[in-house]
């Protein structure tokens, strides 16, 4: 493959549309061209994954996508493998049409697909049947096309797009590919990072196809993927004083667990103290396994004053409840106006009554708690991951982590991240309780809310694939904590 100067920028489909057509109009690089360069990158990448193969079948649609696949496969040809392709359609378009005379130059004949078609046995089926431009479910016999390759169990090498996968919000609307191998061309198209694109991208490669560094130049992209990151290693005349002081307010009845995980997870992350604002019939329980959390009982917003003027950042929301106690706390802690993060009922509380914060703020909702303080539905959130989460940002003046596959981190202004890390594994309760004593050390330890932010959902995801390594099921959110403590000082987990 070429070098990718380009691989933690992510575009939007507009974006990589505009580089495609600079590249032609701008840098005179016919499209013919970019075609070859993409079939090329797409072979090389077959044969490093797949050895041993030497029967393939093609699946070309009409745009430019079919286009590359018809150029692989004269490649294929040429290169002794047995090539079975077939074409949506009669007739391929522009430079596709030229990608298909040549396939056929190279002794390669086109098979049109019906539904009547059965699937040959090969070694390897290649995707080129939709790419970026596809928005809108396939239609039937498409769509079952694309379940079949996917039922066939033989692998899946996908060109550009998943075909059926929005290359835009990483959802399906329909049917779509399973792909083993994705290859990307140009650009990283930003859904291919989160949401079910999870499930269907499989390894993810870019190619540049060699194209010169001007193409980029003053285009931003939309979101950048995170790096492996920590923090820099503490002066030796380090007190705990300088490393910050965390107040985790919540635990209701019952929710002991909640609150206590969120304290030691903002502990393990290395915030000099913590404090623990609970109910007083959870302070037996939080002094037994974590003496190191100073657990205060507090019945009200009397009692919770003291704690709040001693603390540099509060933990808001683990088993806080939605009744009268967990409310009144609430109403008490945001009022003060300091730097806060937000979770479970914290944003439960948020959504019933909006506020935009005035301090360094950072919420980390899950798809239904975005829904409700966006006043949407969940199906809405997940259509537009990037979108939902940079209107969290800015409606509430914070930055926000949209939690689940391909976590986005937004701030107010729009940037935004993606986390590359994370397993199913993970989803399980007192995950975020955990992701919300990671990010309140950080804040207090001095990171400003954007860094603590990015920092706290990458090791919190490394941790939890460095923990799934016996298993993703059965992993419990207290099995991150010894990873995320190595992770932290910058050893490997």
């Amino acid at each position: 493959m070429t070098p990718r100067p380009h691989r933690h920028e992510l575009y939007s489909v507009d974006q990589v549309r505009a580089l495609d057509r600079r590249a032609i109009d701008t840098l005179a690089i016919p499209g013919i061209e970019l075609m070859r360069r993409a079939a090329a990158a797409a072979f090389a990448s077959l044969q490093r994954h797949w050895p041993h193969a030497r029967r393939l079948a093609v699946y070309c649609g009409p745009g430019n996508n079919g286009g590359d696949g018809f150029l692989l496969g004269a490649l294929a040809l040429q290169d002794g493998y047995q090539v079975v392709l077939f074409a949506l359609a009669e007739d391929a378009r522009g430079d596709a049409a030229t990608a298909r005379s040549r396939f056929e130059e190279a002794g390669g004949q086109v098979q049109l697909w019906s539904a009547m078609t059965g699937l040959p046995v090969v070694d390897v089926h290649v995707d080129a049947l939709y790419g970026t431009g596809l928005a809108r479910a396939p239609e039937r016999p498409v769509a079952d096309l694309l379940w079949r390759l996917n039922s066939s169990g033989e692998p899946i090498l996908a060109l550009d797009v998943p075909s059926g996968l929005n290359a835009d919000t990483g959802q399906c609307p329909g049917e779509a590919i399973k792909a083993d191998v994705t290859v990307s061309f140009i650009a990283h198209k930003r859904g291919l990072h989160t949401g079910q694109a999870a499930d269907r991208v499989g390894v993810l490669e870019l190619d540049t196809l060699a194209l010169p560094e001007e193409l980029w130049e003053g285009l931003a992209p939309d979101a950048d993927v995170l790096q492996p990151a920590t923090l820099p290693p503490r002066p030796r005349h380090a007190h705990k004083g300088s490393n910050g002081h965390v107040l985790a307010i919540g635990g209701d009845l019952g929710t002991a667990g909640a609150i206590r995980l969120c304290g030691e997870a903002a502990l393990r992350a290395g915030a000099g103290l913590v404090s623990v604002a609970t109910r007083e019939a959870n302070l037996v329980a939080l002094n037994s396994a974590r003496p190191e959390l100073m657990a205060h009982a507090v019945d009200g917003p009397q009692a919770l004053l003291p704690l709040l003027q001693r603390a540099d950042v509060l933990a808001l929301g683990p088993g806080l409840g939605q009744g009268a106690w967990g409310h009144a706390l609430w109403v008490t802690a945001l009022d003060l106006a300091m730097p806060t993060v937000l979770d479970a009922d914290g944003l439960n509380l948020l959504a019933r009554e909006p506020r935009a914060f005035e301090a360094a703020a950072v919420i980390t909702p899950h798809p239904g708690e975005a829904a409700r303080l966006l006043e949407s539905s969940i199906a809405e959130v997940e259509a537009d991951r990037y979108a939902a989460v940079r209107a969290l940002a800015r409606r509430y003046n914070a930055v926000a982590v949209l939690k689940g596959a391909g976590s986005l981190i937004a701030d107010p202004h729009g940037r935004v991240a993606v986390c590359p890390w994370g397993n199913p594994g993970m989803a399980t309760g007192g995950m975020g309780d955990l992701l919300t004593g990671i990010v309140a050390a950080l804040l207090a330890q001095g990171c400003p809310a954007w860094d603590a932010a990015c920092l706290g959902v990458g090791l919190h995801a490394r941790a939890g694939d460095a923990a799934a390594a016996g298993g993703e099921r059965g992993l419990l959110a207290s099995d991150l904590l010894a990873p995320l403590r190595r992770l932290l000082n910058g050893q490997h987990a």
